[in-house]
């Protein structure tokens, strides 16, 4: 006699033998054995029927095995047995909605067990036995059903085998999920490149490095700078995939030259990010907009900046003034610069400085520019040059997620910076910051928050510069993949670029002793009117006294201001 075994959950990695052979079993008795919960569909032949397989099922339970009964070797009392037993073996049956659904070609499950049962005989036409009678044929019957012999496994005489149509609907009762899903590898789709992205950054998250080169290596066959947003995207992030598993992220994010200066014919790819990305261009357009607001009546204005950039934010400021028909302040400009800077090789602060100086004479507006070549972390209020008399305006754009905090070091440079400039009691500070969080965020789902930043900065572009740009594949080149590759690859004081969302900022400043200065209603027209000239999917909205620019339903850039 043979059998069908469940799967053991024990078998190493969920591998199972559909049929098995039991060696042993309880002798509780067959009555229990058919009440039990765990009851397993059996296939028999008849005697009247040798020539085939005819699929009729029984529910008869061996301590939850699935069987194939051999009526031949049963005796008039088994079937007797069976045919009492048969009401409470349809009524507990706990595969009764499972097998529902497996339908036999020729008739409903349902009905072939009924079928099956009704060619027994009925219990009212056999012979009654006697109590000592019944309890030998039970014994007989236990002996038959549990003490089968390893040739049972291969005799093709007593083994009724399962048809086709019923081997893989029986798999998917016994099969667990896992298994079931990796038999069904083969046959789902390709994956797309954004799946092939996380299923290699989950493996480097669990430490499964060859298949994720595995996965790099196909990235790498599917990707274009040149396609569509995903896979521009996929292709910048692919790399600082590999760049994390080679250990070569910061050398990477060192020789992409996203503030390169401009020449006579080009502009950096950071001026062309922040004109044709208008996030971006509007975050510092709110900024000066405050400013402006902060120099009326005003005679002596003193702007620090600490990350100038290439100066583009104060030109427009100098034009601004320059529209004003009296009244002008003075306006003087510290601009800090980290001496490491690509702009140091070829002037740096110098140069901007007398670009700022030449656009301010030419306008008529009283100007003054001071460098300050030095790291951020190593500015002090001396190298500042605070005068009296002035009104002091601090501008942070895009610079304080370069500042380690409390998570890199005990230091805490990003909270130490903002108390410093808090006792230079300035009359107005503004910030404006990615709204990401890629500081204390781990690996993987630092990933994921990048993934799914710069998919709308990707989609944001698209609109804006045409596929075969090369200004476009400018900017993502050295900006865009130079943040992603630091992001992605790059760990502890190596990681640069470590932004927050908007709430942890407004928790920063506050503990610094800042109060939030919400924007007037003038700056917020004004930006909305700008904002009717650009793609409709570009939106801005008010939240705590700052304004969040996105694309769609994604904020991007948050701007505020502080006193």
């Amino acid at each position: 006699m043979s059998m069908i075994r469940p799967v053991d959950s024990s078998t190493p990695n969920g591998e199972f033998n559909l049929y098995a052979h039991k060696s042993g079993g309880e002798s509780s008795g067959l009555s229990r054995q058919v009440s039990s919960a765990d009851k397993r569909m059996c296939h028999h032949r008849p005697a009247s029927d040798k020539s085939g397989f005819h699929p009729q099922q029984h529910f008869i339970d061996s301590s939850s095995e699935m069987m194939h009964v051999n009526p031949l070797d049963m005796s008039t009392s088994s079937y007797q047995l069976i045919a009492n037993f048969r009401s409470s073996i349809l009524s507990e049956n706990p595969y009764s909605s499972c097998v529902a659904a497996v339908q036999c070609p020729e008739s409903s499950a349902g009905s072939n067990i009924s079928h099956s049962l009704s060619e027994y005989p009925s219990a009212e036409q056999e012979i009654g036995y006697g109590k000592d009678e019944i309890r030998l044929k039970l014994q007989e019957l236990e002996q038959a059903l549990l003490n089968d012999t390893d040739e049972d496994l291969v005799d093709s005489d007593q083994v009724v085998g399962i048809e086709d149509n019923w081997t893989e609907p029986i798999k998917d009762l016994l099969v667990p999920c896992s298994a079931k899903e990796s038999s069904s590898d083969s046959r789902r789709e390709p994956r797309t490149p954004k799946q092939l992205l996380f299923d290699c950054a989950a493996g480097i998250s669990e430490g499964r490095m060859e298949e994720a080169q595995a996965i790099i290596a196909e990235l790498r066959q599917v990707v274009s700078i040149q396609g569509d947003p995903p896979q521009r995207l996929a292709a910048y992030m692919v790399e600082g995939l590999a760049a994390r598993i080679a250990s070569s992220g910061q050398g990477i994010y060192k020789a992409l030259r996203c503030k390169e200066p401009p020449t006579s014919d080009r502009l950096s790819a950071m001026q062309i990010l922040f004109e044709v990305c208008p996030c971006f261009k509007f975050g510092y357009m709110a900024a000066n907009y405050t400013i402006v607001e902060a120099l009326r009546d005003e005679e002596k204005v003193h702007v620090i900046d600490f990350d100038i950039n290439q100066g583009s934010q104060y030109m427009n400021l100098i034009q601004t003034l320059s529209r004003w028909p009296s009244n002008r302040p003075r306006l003087r400009v510290s601009g800090v610069d980290d001496p490491e800077s690509v702009q140091r090789a070829v002037g740096g602060l110098e140069v901007i400085g007398r670009r700022l100086e030449k656009l301010a004479e030419e306008l008529g507006v009283p100007f003054e520019f001071q460098a300050i070549a030095a790291k951020t972390s190593d500015v002090t209020p001396e190298m500042l040059d605070r005068r009296s008399g002035e009104a002091l305006v601090v501008n942070f754009a895009f610079q304080l997620h370069h500042m380690p905090d409390e998570s890199v070091s005990t230091v805490n440079q990003r909270d130490q910076l903002l108390r410093m400039v808090k006792g230079l009691s300035p009359k107005l500070v503004t910030l404006i910051e990615q709204d990401m969080n890629t500081n204390t965020a781990p690996f993987f789902p630092r990933f994921v928050e990048v993934y799914n930043y710069h998919t709308a900065v990707f989609e944001s572009l698209d609109a804006t510069l045409p596929r075969d740009s090369t200004d476009r594949m400018n900017v993502e080149r050295q900006c865009l993949a130079r943040d992603i590759v630091n992001i992605v690859a790059c760990e502890g004081a190596d990681r640069i670029e470590r932004y927050e969302v908007a709430g942890k900022w407004r928790a920063r400043m506050t503990m610094a002793g800042f109060r939030p200065c919400p924007f007037s209603t003038s700056v917020n027209g004004s930006i909305g009117a700008l904002l009717k000239s650009y793609c409709d999917r570009y939106k801005v909205r008010e939240g705590n006294g700052a304004l969040h620019f996105g694309w769609e339903d994604k904020v991007l850039i948050v701007a505020s201001a502080w006193e």
